[in-house]
């Protein structure tokens, strides 16, 4: 298994990329290798201060530019081709490598995987998948968390039943529990759009929908798969990672606020693409850029990705 990482993107990269990959590298299984992307000669000179063995399953491929984070994404990805993201899904479209994570210009990323691996057939809108930990224990998938600021009701639906098999397959539950985030738990609470994607969860055969939940019950373990558009669920999912700093600031230490730690899971996957795609934040941390390569891994070997076109063919 390979997994390729774009050391050039995020607010502190390559750095804070290279330290976390080689903190990834020590730990790896022996069947999974970290390919990193980006200028040669600046990651080659960072590796060089770290242990010869632990980087001995760490490949280097050289890409010479670099997709700054005010770029514009479509515009950046066909100037640049040689860019560490273009390079990136040129290795992950011809199947050099399983995996393609980066902590750099989102925008770019999303566009990158439209226009290489492409969506999967039968897809309305790809989306990102973020982790919101939950006071019972593990973790609920919510979707969107930014790439769609406006939705449809039949996107809506359609997260419900891509955010369930991810769900089933990336942790192992029988029939997650799907939920709308409302305003309101009754059913016909909310605006016309979630009125009505209420109404096609609820008809849906796919999944396990368990109605409307509210912002009060985003942490309580209500539900496996947390349905919202970009804009409702990318203003919730940052609020919920501010606790975290809140706390560290206040001098509170508390394992569930740990969880909202950006750094804890480490990156969120675009769904509904024809491969494994992961985002990380811009100021990710080495610790960061670990996790996110762990959870590549486990996605990876999911393969969640071929188990959602299955289920839309």
């Amino acid at each position: 298994m390979k997994i390729a990482v774009d050391a050039m993107g995020g607010d502190f990269a390559p750095e804070a990329i290279v330290e976390g990959v080689v903190m990834a590298a020590a730990e790896l299984p022996e069947h999974v290798a970290i390919v990193l992307i980006g200028k040669l000669s600046v990651i080659q000179e960072l590796i060089q201060k770290h242990d010869a063995s632990a980087v001995a399953n760490i490949e280097l491929v050289n890409a010479d530019d670099v997709i700054e984070m005010s770029e514009h994404p479509t515009k950046a990805l066909s100037q640049k081709p040689n860019s560490s993201i273009g390079v990136g899904f040129k290795l992950l479209k011809d199947g050099q490598v399983n995996a393609f994570c980066s902590a750099g210009n989102t925008g770019a990323m999303h566009v990158g995987a439209l226009f290489s691996i492409k969506a999967i057939e039968g897809i309305l809108r790809p989306c990102i998948a973020g982790f919101v930990p939950q006071i019972t224990g593990g973790h609920a998938v919510m979707l969107d968390i930014g790439a769609n600021a406006d939705c449809k009701p039949e996107m809506l639906a359609q997260f419900g039943e891509v955010g369930s098999i991810y769900a089933q397959y990336i942790f192992g539950i029988k029939q997650p529990r799907v939920a709308l985030m409302n305003i309101g738990s009754e059913e016909q609470k909310g605006s016309l759009v979630a009125q009505a994607a209420h109404q096609l969860l609820k008809e849906s055969r796919r999944i396990n929908f368990i109605g409307n939940i509210e912002g009060g019950d985003f942490f309580a373990g209500e539900a496996d798969v947390i349905v919202t558009e970009g804009f409702t669920g990318n203003a919730m999912f940052k609020l919920g990672e501010s606790f975290y700093s809140i706390a560290k600031q206040r001098g509170i230490s508390d394992d569930f606020l740990d969880k909202t730690n950006y750094e804890s899971v480490g990156g969120s996957p675009i769904l509904g693409v024809n491969g494994n795609v992961i985002i990380a934040h811009g100021i990710s941390s080495p610790l960061a850029i670990k996790n996110m390569i762990n959870l590549a891994i486990r996605q990876v070997e999911s393969d969640a990705y071929t188990k959602i076109a299955q289920a839309l063919s």
